[in-house]
């Protein structure tokens, strides 16, 4: 065994013992597993949230990106902190109404808020079926590290499995809080192996950073621009709008844990202020993809291997071994972000539980299935999920008109029933986008699909809501009092 495998093997283990140490106590109901009694302070909710900025994809996937296309690349970089902008208001008052009145999933608040529990399954459904291929992603993203960095096929398959069980087993035994402790190491870990890419990357293979751009100039100054092309500024820029609105409005289910878990407003203010410096740290596997241009055979293993392959040429095998972990830890503590906000919409939002105890049976049974599934498709159909993959982001974004919606003011600006069909026909425009033409993507000159859906979403929910408010009477306004009946078959905090 390389000295590559054993660094990664430890690191690997040891992200699952900080996961497994971060239980505090037995959890007795969904609410201590799921959001860790509401009790996180601004340090462990910076954390969490700060865990979604970097996975495989930012990690490896940017570095890909960037050896791909070029300065296209940068979208990645401005709607992170115009998208946290927004979230300095969105998120205190997404925790100020969870807060008060029991949440601790997505689907609780659609349900919550427009008095609907179909609308919170309907959207706790589709959270579901859109977040497994991003749970796949993570667990074949592990194992293609492993693989590349070591050369064997074998250890990336036996990498994966032993992910999936660790995930499982510290999601399992200590909910939130593991996820937490696990992403304090994930993070420390990115900062110190982000900083040695930066310094020897570019030093060994280019002479240093300011050496790249005039390399690049002189012999593939082509990549220095957005050109026409699948990436192109229609891409470029459409890209941006629909993560920024995706992030903004927080459309990704296992974002809400986070918040929710927070103890204050005060806590989620400071976090909006400091993950976008976070975020800029993502040039940095940028970097490493353009300088992975000027290298012959970078790519050898996919324009994803490239920040590996450039690492175990200027790198000596231990070193590789910490970066390895540092990869595994973006697949490793995402994946059980994921997991979590998919069992518990399952536990609250799909399958209808009288008590606490059969909550957690149905969240844990979810945790274990969910994982599986992406374990054996990612082993046995690595490509099965690929084209559904492009409908996590763009899919979930038909969520975003709900939530702004809801919030406009004491109650929903639009009806249940309008937000609804506004989601159904968002979805449907986007998955025959992605599927239409025979299992080819339709391209609208080169437009984001999840754009063009949430132009149709908006419209089809204002249409049908102009319909009702001309046939129906109006629905009485919401009582003011906080004290308002709870989500039907759920406690409030």
């Amino acid at each position: 065994m390389n000295a590559t495998l054993v660094v990664s093997v430890v690191g690997m283990l040891l992200i699952a013992g900080l996961g497994v140490a971060g239980r505090r106590k037995p959890a007795g109901d969904l609410e201590e597993w799921t959001v860790g009694g509401r009790r996180f302070g601004a340090l462990t909710t910076w954390f969490l949230q700060a865990g979604e900025v970097y996975t495989t994809f930012t990690f490896l996937g940017l570095a890909g990106l960037a050896y791909a296309s070029g300065v296209g690349v940068v979208y990645a970089l401005p709607y992170l902190p115009l998208a946290y902008v927004g979230l300095y208001v969105v998120a205190p008052l997404v925790w100020r109404i969870g807060n008060a009145r029991g949440y601790l999933t997505q689907g609780d608040f659609f349900a919550d808020r427009y008095r609907s529990r179909a609308l919170g399954t309907l959207t706790a459904v589709l959270g579901v079926a859109f977040l497994l291929p991003y749970l796949q992603l993570q667990i074949t993203g592990l194992g293609l590290v492993v693989e590349l960095a070591t050369g064997d096929e074998g250890s990336g398959t036996a990498s994966m499995i032993a992910a999936s069980v660790l995930i499982t087993g510290f999601v399992l035994w200590s909910g939130i809080g593991g996820v937490a402790r696990a992403a304090y190491l994930k993070d420390a870990l990115m900062v110190i192996v982000l900083i040695v890419l930066a310094v020897m990357i570019p030093a060994h293979f280019a002479g240093g950073i300011g050496d790249i751009s005039h390399r690049l100039a002189d012999g593939h100054a082509a990549k220095l621009t957005i050109h026409d092309g699948p990436f192109d500024r229609t891409w470029f820029f459409t890209s941006m709008v629909t993560s920024l609105l995706s992030v903004m409005f927080m459309t990704m289910p296992q974002s809400w844990p986070a918040v929710l878990s927070a103890k204050s407003e005060k806590a989620l203010r400071q976090n909006s202020i400091w993950i976008p410096f976070y975020s800029a740290s993502q040039a940095i596997p940028m970097i490493v993809g353009f300088t992975g241009i000027l290298v012959a055979g970078a790519a050898s293993g996919g324009p994803n291997g490239v920040l590996l392959h450039l690492s175990n040429l200027a790198m000596p095998g231990w070193l590789v071994g910490v970066v390895v972990t540092a990869a595994a830890a973006c697949a490793m503590v995402p994946s059980a972000a994921i997991v979590l906000g998919m069992s518990s919409m399952v536990a609250r939002n799909v399958v209808r539980t009288r008590t606490p105890r059969s909550g957690l049976l149905v969240n844990h049974t979810t945790v274990v299935v969910s994982v599986a599934v992406a374990l054996i498709l990612g082993i046995n159909r690595p490509d099965a999920l690929a084209n559904l993959l492009l409908l996590t982001y763009s899919g979930l974004a038909q969520m975003a008109p709900a939530l702004l919606y809801a919030l406009t003011g004491r109650r929903p600006l639009f009806r249940a029933s309008s937000v609804a069909a506004g989601i159904v026909a968002g979805e449907a425009v986007v998955i025959w986008l992605t599927f239409g033409d025979n299992g080819h993507a339709i391209d609208i000159a080169h437009v984001n699909a999840g754009l063009i859906g949430l132009a149709v979403n908006v419209a089809v929910g204002a249409l049908v809501e102009a319909a009702w408010r001309v046939t129906r009477r109006a629905e009485p306004t919401l009582p003011a009092d906080p004290a308002i009946p709870a989500i039907p078959g759920h406690a409030t905090a």
